[in-house]
């Protein structure tokens, strides 16, 4: 529920705030006053369009709100949307704040923190509905008539029309799977020979991983056998010389050298280190000459072994040009591509495996488009006889709603049983269904669309029925109407003022209206008023009292300000409203809607 929403800067408003009453709060004032400026500032907390023209010459247009959150049926969705968000509550109340500035920019906060305005507009989706000449207009539309049918339909219309989705879902993307398997069958024959080709090349050559390091090391080695051989015998030989040589080698040198300083050595612990590592310098020398003359023996040139080695490293060399950087690399891109043939291979197989599965499932998607378009039929016809209930207590009593469910038939397309014969329908994720809202205005008349059967009275009470009908199932925590009375007067205008005051039994209702009759039936009168100094127009809000509210309610009665005739009448009025809306009860079909 609405507790307060402050405007500044926006339109003729520069400083106003509403507070807006539990039940029913009327909003009247004279044409120009800024009424519509007040909704336009709560279409902006609730994250309609921002538009630089609204924004007070020279002011900057700043609306902000207090929501309180309710235990009603929305509370789960609207605490998940704030936390999502990074908001925070006051104490169960829920702050909301925007900005528009003169160039047209504008910003918006959600429990104290920033956020795109659309975040704004998916929240009022679960607290306020806002009616008016536009929400009229959606009215007329094929799909909004759907929608509101599916909406009376409650739970179980709701239950079968999420397992229809999931049905259609399913067979769209099974269809979609065989279209591209038959429609790409030459491009993957292709991408198959191209695969076999590549594996049977890297098959022929059989790489294994690290092979190319191992056939590198050989290979250098081979290829300098004679220098390596060379190399490791000269060094052997300058670790021990041979016998025919004169000159001392190095181990001898070594030993010479430890045997001198080893006699000694007892008396000087210094000296006893030096020898103990010229001892270790000497085994190392002798391992160190052994190894060199075993590796020296086993170097042997080998031009048969060396052209072996080379010719495997070109097979290897082609191979990483064409699959892959290195050896693994070649390995990896064929055991993908073996995978990959193994599916382009079985393209038969699945073909086969998805079309008797899409023919299954066009069997039970069949079934379920039946079951929801009964649904649909029994939803119309209990939701026909409400609003035709609705209309007779809104002064239309010999007009007849129908809610006309129909279906569209097309070659090839989803065959459904219904009524006792199979068609081929048109279909889409809403299910089989055409939904057509049908007024008949009085008796006799012919049912016609309401978009060319009803007036704009006419389809004002039309909303306003379908309004009071889904408040008993599907209670909007704030209703706003934005003159629902237009085209109306007399007879019909008290009973609109009767029925909203029905409704704010179970919402908060906040009406524009330019109707006494209306006006008389809230909880809460409020004026917009405007003022001129000569220079600077502006308006500002002012809840009435008892005796002002008489006034005011004179002024739109007669049209002129201290008419005694219509301060009388006024005060009848208001005497009839009040004892109506304290003896009124929700209606039949309202009640019964409410225990579904």
């Amino acid at each position: 529920m609405i507790e307060e929403i402050h405007i500044r800067g926006v339109g003729v408003i520069e400083d106003a705030m509403l507070e807006p009453h539990p039940g029913f709060t009327a909003l009247t004032g004279e044409t120009g006053a800024g009424k519509t400026m007040v909704l336009t500032g709560l279409a902006l907390l609730l994250g309609g369009r921002a538009d630089a023209r609204i924004v007070r010459s020279g002011a900057r247009a700043e609306v902000e709100g207090r929501i309180r959150i309710g235990a009603g049926p929305s509370r789960e969705a609207v605490l998940a949307r704030v936390d999502d968000a990074g908001g925070d509550l006051d104490d169960g109340v829920l702050v909301l704040a925007r900005t528009v500035s003169v160039e047209g920019r504008s910003r918006a906060w959600l429990g104290g923190r920033a956020v795109p305005a659309s975040v704004l507009a998916e929240l009022a989706d679960d607290l306020v509905a806002v009616h008016g000449q536009s929400d009229q207009r959606r009215l007329l539309a094929p799909v909004r008539q759907r929608d509101s049918l599916d909406r009376f339909g409650g739970d179980v219309l709701a239950d079968h029309l999420a397992a229809y989705r999931t049905g259609f879902d399913r067979l769209r993307a099974l269809e979609a799977e065989l279209d591209e398997i038959t429609s790409h069958a030459r491009e993957r024959a292709q991408e198959a020979d191209l695969l076999r080709h590549g594996l049977a090349e890297v098959g022929a050559v059989a790489p294994a991983s690290g092979e190319w390091d191992t056939l590198s090391a050989e290979s250098s080695r081979l290829a300098y056998a004679e220098q390596l051989r060379g190399a490791s015998s000269e060094a052997h030989d300058a670790l021990r010389s041979a016998a025919e040589r004169d000159d001392a080698d190095a181990l001898s040198l070594l030993s010479v050298a430890r045997r001198t300083i080893d006699l000694p050595r007892a008396h000087d612990p210094e000296l006893g280190a030096l020898a103990d590592r010229l001892a270790e310098a000497e085994a190392v020398a002798e391992d160190v000459a052994s190894d060199l003359a075993s590796y020296a023996a086993r170097i042997e040139a080998d031009p048969a072994r060396l052209a072996a080695v080379e010719e495997r490293r070109a097979a290897l060399s082609t191979l990483t040009r064409k699959y892959g950087d290195t050896v693994d690399e070649v390995l990896a891109w064929a055991d993908r591509s073996a995978r990959r043939l193994l599916d382009l291979d079985t393209d038969d197989d699945r073909r086969a495996v998805v079309a008797a599965e899409r023919e299954t499932l066009r069997a039970d998607v069949s079934r379920l488009a039946a079951v929801l378009s009964r649904a649909r039929s029994e939803a119309a016809h209990a939701f026909s006889a409400a609003v035709s209930a609705e209309l007779t207590a809104l002064a239309m009593p010999n007009a007849t709603l129908t809610v006309a469910v129909s279906q569209r038939e097309l070659v090839a397309g989803l065959e459904v049983e219904l009524d006792g014969r199979t068609r081929s329908l048109a279909s889409g994720a809403h299910g089989v269904d055409d939904v057509e809202l049908l007024l008949s205005p009085h008796a006799g008349a012919p049912a016609r669309p309401i978009a060319r059967g009803a007036s704009g009275g006419e389809l004002s009470r039309v909303m306003l029925a379908i309004e009071v009908v889904f408040a008993g199932a599907d209670p909007v925590p704030t209703l706003v109407f934005d003159e629902v009375d237009a085209g109306v007067g007399g007879k019909a205008a008290v009973e609109i003022g009767r029925r909203l005051a029905l409704l704010a039994r179970t919402s908060q209702v906040l009406v524009v209206t330019h109707l006494p009759q209306v006006a008389a039936f809230a909880d809460q009168h409020v004026v917009v008023e405007k003022a001129d100094d000569g220079r600077v127009t502006t308006s500002g809000l002012r809840v009435l009292d008892d005796d002002a509210r008489v006034s005011e309610l004179g002024r739109m009665l007669a049209g002129l300000e201290g008419s005694d005739s219509a301060a009388a009448h006024a005060q009848e009025l208001l005497e009839v409203a009040g004892a109506e809306r304290a003896t009124t009860t929700p209606s039949p079909a309202r009640t019964r809607r409410a225990r579904r």
